[in-house]
């Protein structure tokens, strides 16, 4: 019995390939208003420039590596 209940959760819990090609959150992440009740200081205004750097180089070698897996075809 316990092991039919794994495999209904199992089968649920699949991740679809829409949810997973989902870019709502980071262009949230980037283009997001200024929140009055949310602490501002220098270190977590430096930690959102570095994870906003980051996601852009990912990003730009992401796209790299597909256009070098195309034009190799």
């Amino acid at each position: 019995m316990s092991e039919e209940v794994k495999n209904e959760e199992q089968k649920d819990s699949k991740l679809t390939a829409k949810e997973a090609f989902s870019f709502g959150p980071v262009l949230g992440y980037f283009f997001r208003k200024k929140d009055p009740s949310r602490p501002t200081n220098f270190n977590i205004k430096a930690m959102h420039t570095i994870n906003k750097i980051s996601i852009i180089m990912f990003l730009i070698a992401v796209i790299v590596i597909i256009s070098r897996m195309i034009g190799r075809m």
